[in-house]
């Protein structure tokens, strides 16, 4: 899997399309290595039935055993707290030790400190995601955001969300905007990636697209998908565009003058541009970066 870095340390990280693969279907196991996606989540939750949830983990043993995912990151879905069969999923991940595990119906901080406490042993560079897909885990948004430094990612969870609160699926999300932004708002006030939910009809490009340009207007950083249809077009929403870029590259060149050594402020074709804008260009031309090594170890 990929190299991670300390869990105290959130470098940027490329995570526009985050695919979810159930782990039971060994056929879509199989096509991974050959996906565009940025992130893999192996799923052991709710796309497994309780008595596949055995077979589920044996063929993630298989799949870790072989090639791994050049360039991208490997997240487990783990099954939630307080099920039975999370111990068997720790168990695995300790033994497989993959890039994250992506814990789900995170409620409280406490939520994230349990499995926390029981990765620190023997797998200190597994990161943890946290799927804010209940009522009270956005409503706790931000003490989940801020409870443990190996916390890495918010991923935002609608369908569930909707049926715990009633409110139903239509296009543009009108009555959730304001949870969306709460989560959104939690993971940036503690330095931490978000993750848009899924797009449920994945033959529905139109509507797909539009949600895409609606989640990377919110501040996502990329989008969940369940199905590999959906891949090219997070990665285009999601992605910084060849405009960006050059804007990006010429923010540093113009603060790496000798000149702007000592200012926090400086003007290019006519607009302010401060030293905070500076670390966003660097961040972006991080990004591109990974993005364009990852294609030449396609």
């Amino acid at each position: 899997m990929t190299t991670v870095s300390s869990p105290t340390s959130h470098s940027a990280r490329i995570r526009r399309s985050c695919l979810s693969v159930p782990a039971i279907n060994q056929r879509a196991l199989d096509k991974t290595h050959g996906l565009d996606c940025d992130v893999v989540i192996f799923d052991l939750e709710d796309s497994v039935f309780p008595e596949k949830k055995g077979e589920a983990r044996d063929n993630l043993r298989r799949l870790f055993r072989q090639t791994p995912l050049q360039g991208r990151e490997a997240v487990i879905r783990i099954n939630a707290s307080g099920s039975e069969f999370q111990k068997a999923d720790i168990e695995l991940v300790l033994e497989l030790a993959p890039d994250a595990v992506l814990l789900p119906k995170v409620d409280d901080p406490e939520d994230i400190r349990e499995v926390a406490g029981l990765l620190a042993a023997t797998s200190p560079d597994v990161r943890l995601w946290a799927m804010m897909e209940t009522a009270g885990g956005v409503l706790n948004a931000a003490a989940i955001a801020k409870s443990d430094p190996r916390l890495d990612c918010l991923v935002l969870g609608l369908n569930d969300l909707r049926k715990d609160t009633g409110v139903p699926s239509e296009h543009g999300r009108t009555y959730l905007v304001p949870w969306i932004m709460q989560v959104v708002l939690a993971a940036r006030a503690h330095g931490l990636d978000v993750i848009d939910s899924v797009f449920n009809d994945f033959r529905d490009t139109d509507g797909f697209a539009a949600e895409c340009a609606q989640g990377r207007a919110m501040g996502f950083d990329g989008k969940m998908l369940i199905h590999p249809a959906q891949i090219e077009g997070a990665n285009q929403a999601f992605g910084p565009s060849a405009e960006a870029i050059a804007e990006a590259k010429a923010i540093i060149t113009a603060f790496a003058d000798p000149a702007a050594h000592d200012l926090n402020v400086i003007t290019m074709n006519g607009q302010m541009v401060e030293r905070l804008h500076l670390e966003q260009a660097e961040r972006l031309v991080a990004k591109a970066q990974q993005i364009s090594l990852r294609k030449t170890m396609a």
